[in-house]
């Protein structure tokens, strides 16, 4: 038996995904009891290889010889299936292992789900997984379907052949399923399926004691035959695999479509600084998604119509959209529709405008959207209309808006639309406002057309791989460069004030303005001399992360009386709000140009490590909460796109016929201090800056305040 890697650069989850033979330990007479259901899916899925059921009970099994144990069957195991209980489980692992099998599935659950000691036999399962070579996938699994090769290594009902039910295929192009719940991974090839969008692989990670999420989501780049890539996620265990084969499947141009689940939990972050205090607990996944291309997708059905269009065409060349509809209330809600999602519905030049009056009727309007009226369905005029824009360099997309209840009746020519959906150049999607009829969505399947019922999920799947057809992966970025001996001067004490942090930022190369700590009175004339006036004063404390809510900061002070003035009542303030905290003195600092307020800042996360985030800063950071995440480190060019991703981003590109401000040497900043934090993460827990000023077109930046915070203190 041979898997879609075949021919091809071999992947080691091959004989898992299709094996030459299955053992089934635990196999049931029953075929309602999960047991029983894994042998009757397997063979009524015509699977091509040997089956081997194993259960001391019984001397046969549907006609299949049973045997009393994984080694008495004395023949090459591929995969073994197990579903049995849980305390029993880690025994015939190793006798799997002993026999010599390659792979294994563990249905049972009972494990780290439940805690405990449950856990420990989980970690059993890990660490025989690991001293033996044996691959392991689950427990507390679903197991898995490949398509292609008529494996259903699963109990899902969705694998289920029921003779009389209606086979719809409409794409040549398959997706792959990888999810971290059995239930949602084949409810989501449950929903393909019934739009006759083609599968390679589902396969239900389980609790990942061995095989995780990650090598499956490779498994499924390397793979030819799998073209789209769903995935389900809670939380990516193993990490590496999954961040490769994330940016292998950007560099080879294969889509991701992604839901993240876990998004509401009711923890929070303690944290020193705004960029880890806002973060929440998808951030750095989302961070991740937007770095390699990912489209997002919080709806299943969502997800689905998404996939659909990619498995049925081409990526657009832009956002302009023609509407096509039979109705007129239903062309301009799908106009709505896709409007909403910030894309165009340009009105026609006047030639095509011309051309399309010829195909309807006089009441018709081929403006944008294009009203063919159901009158010219009969004529003729809606295909004519759809194969006319799809030759048109005036729209990007079509959308097609009309009503397939028609048990009897096809408002296309099926031998002539086929070709047309063959040749296509862009998008044609397909909305029926009327629930679809199987006679409808057969004969258009036969077209390779897949018909979508929620417009809003239609809008929102052309606007998602129009963005999707702009992505552009970013260079890699090295981060190799070794940590200079100063941070351990700068780091030794357990937090760091901003005077503590700007002098850290400085030796890092990062350019500071000059400003004096003022430790006593009597120094401040010198230090008002020195920075000159109008200056800005700040108490500075360790103890004191920020300034504001003590008081802690004056502006704008113009003479020297005025400074006097500021420092005493700094102090006295600082006095007054933290009486223990230990002061260092008042910082002394140059009054900042004008410019667009902006905060920059890094953090540590448990799961893909470093994040540099840039958002709208000032004391409105928390406020408005526009900031975009990234992995560190990233590039100069990597820095822009996420400024050009933030609802502020008109701020710094001359809204209003202002100045644009200094988007390159606010990148250079971003780059700059992802690249210290990524080189400093064992030793910096987070750094900020907020707010940096940025300064009109080729004026740079100002660092007005920052704040680093030593892993030992955010371990706290």
């Amino acid at each position: 038996m041979t898997g879609a890697n075949t021919g091809e650069r071999k992947h080691p989850l091959d004989s898992f995904f299709a094996p030459s033979s299955i053992a089934i330990i635990g196999a049931s007479r029953d075929p309602v009891k999960i047991p029983g259901l894994l042998l009757a899916f397997l063979r009524k899925n015509e699977f091509r290889g040997e089956i081997f059921p194993v259960n001391p009970n019984y001397p046969d099994i549907d006609g299949l010889r049973c045997y009393a144990s994984i080694g008495a069957i004395q023949r090459p195991i591929d995969l073994a299936i197990v579903i049995i209980p849980a305390r029993a489980v880690l025994d015939a692992l190793q006798e799997c292992v002993a026999a010599g099998v390659r792979h294994a599935i563990v249905i049972s659950s009972g494990f780290a789900e439940e805690g405990g000691a449950s856990s420990g036999m989980q970690d059993a399962i890990a660490a025989l997984a690991k001293s033996s070579g044996m691959r392991i996938s689950g427990p507390n699994a679903e197991g898995f379907y490949n398509a292609a090769a008529h494996v259903a290594a699963t109990f899902s009902p969705t694998v289920d052949i029921k003779p009389d039910a209606p086979h719809l295929i409409a794409t040549q192009r398959r997706i792959g399923i990888v999810a971290q719940s059995g239930g949602i991974g084949f409810a989501i090839y449950n929903r393909a399926k019934a739009l006759g969008i083609a599968l390679s692989y589902v396969i239900s990670t389980g609790n990942e004691a061995d095989l995780g999420a990650g090598e499956f989501f490779d498994y499924m780049v390397e793979d030819s035959a799998t073209d789209v890539i769903l995935l389900f996620v809670e939380g990516i265990r193993d990490t590496d695999k999954f961040l490769h084969a994330a940016r292998r499947a950007a560099e080879i141009g294969k889509p991701v479509i992604v839901t993240k689940i876990g998004r509401s939990s009711a923890g929070g972050r303690a944290a020193a600084s705004h960029t880890a205090s806002m973060a929440g607990w998808s951030a750095a996944y989302d961070a991740v998604f937007a770095k390699y291309g990912f489209i997002v997708s919080n709806d299943l059905d969502e997800a689905v119509s998404i996939a659909a269009v990619l498995t049925t065409s081409p990526l657009p060349k832009g956002n302009r959209v023609a509407v096509v509809t039979v109705s007129g209330g239903g062309g301009i809600w799908g106009a709505d529709a896709v409007s909403a999602q910030g894309l165009d519905v340009p009105e026609l030049s006047a030639p095509v405008q011309e051309t399309i009056r010829g195909l309807i009727p006089s009441y018709g309007s081929p403006r944008n959207p294009v009203d063919i009226t159901a009158q010219a369905v009969h004529s003729g005029g809606l295909q004519k209309t759809v194969e006319l824009l799809s030759r048109s360099d005036e729209v990007d997309s079509i959308l097609v808006v009309i009503s397939l209840s028609s048990e009897t009746r096809m408002p296309f020519k099926i031998p002539e639309l086929r070709p047309l959906m063959a040749a296509q150049i862009k998008p044609i999607v397909f909305y029926s406002y009327t629930l679809p009829s199987p006679f409808a969505r057969t004969a258009l399947a036969e077209a390779g057309v897949v018909v979508l019922s929620g417009l809003t999920h239609a809008a929102t799947a052309i606007r998602q791989v129009a963005r999707r057809a702009k992505f552009q992966l970013p260079e890699p970025v090295s981060d190799d460069a070794p940590v200079v001996d100063f941070l351990s001067v700068h780091l030794r004490n357990k937090a760091l004030s901003e005077y503590d942090s700007k002098c850290l930022l400085r030796d890092a190369g990062v350019s500071v303005a000059e400003e004096v700590l003022v430790a006593a009175r009597a120094k401040l004339d010198e230090a008002i001399t020195r920075v000159g006036l109008p200056l800005v004063m700040k108490i500075q404390s360790r103890e004191i992360p920020h300034k504001s809510e003590v008081d802690g900061v004056c502006v704008n002070i113009t003479t020297r009386a005025d400074a006097a003035s500021a420092y005493d009542r700094l102090l006295a303030n600082a006095r007054h709000h933290r009486p223990d905290a230990t002061i260092q003195g008042v910082l002394v600092c140059p009054m900042a140009r004008k410019g667009v307020e902006m905060i920059v800042g890094t953090m540590q996360d448990a799961t893909f490590g470093c994040l540099i985030m840039v958002g709208l800063g000032g004391v409105t950071t928390e406020l408005f909460r526009d900031v975009v995440y990234r992995p560190a480190p990233v590039g100069d060019a990597e820095a822009v796109a996420m400024l050009q991703e933030l609802k502020a981003w008109p701020l710094l590109d001359g809204f209003r016929g202002a100045a644009k401000a200094d988007v390159t040497a606010l990148a250079k900043l971003i780059a700059q201090i992802s690249r210290l934090a990524t080189r400093a993460r064992d030793k910096i827990a987070e750094i900020e800056i907020n707010p940096v000023l940025v300064h009109p077109q080729g004026q740079g930046v100002t660092i007005v305040d920052a704040l680093v915070v030593p892993q030992s203190r955010a371990k706290q």
